[in-house]
């Protein structure tokens, strides 16, 4: 095998090695919309601090479900979206146990 080929086969295994760097494998976890059986606690209260600038948006915590329980996710500022307006997450009772519903941004 000659140089040339030796040069060409390194380079070809460095790059298909960089290009498996950005790779994840995740487990499957719940899938937004399931429903659970257990309905969510009343929504904690959250001292909102300062805005980091005018005109954001407070987006409050909501409970997930997350390992077979009910966790909090604490709130946060977001940069306003003109033309949009923030849905909030929210949990929707049905027969088969509640839904959950990821908050959203949609145009106005």
């Amino acid at each position: 095998m000659n140089r040339l080929s030796r040069v060409s086969i390194a380079a070809f295994a460095l790059a298909a090695g960089a290009a498996l760097t950005g790779c994840v494998v995740a487990p499957v976890g719940p899938y937004y919309g399931e429903p659970v059986v257990t309905a969510p606690p009343p929504p904690q209260v959250e001292a909102v601090p300062v805005a980091p600038y005018p005109g954001w948006l407070w987006i409050g915590g909501y409970w997930t479900w997350q390992a077979n329980r009910h966790v909090w996710v604490g709130g946060h500022w977001a940069a306003p979206r003109p033309g949009w307006r923030y849905v909030p997450h929210r949990w929707d009772p049905g027969p088969r146990g509640w839904r959950e519903a990821p908050g959203r941004w949609e145009r106005r």
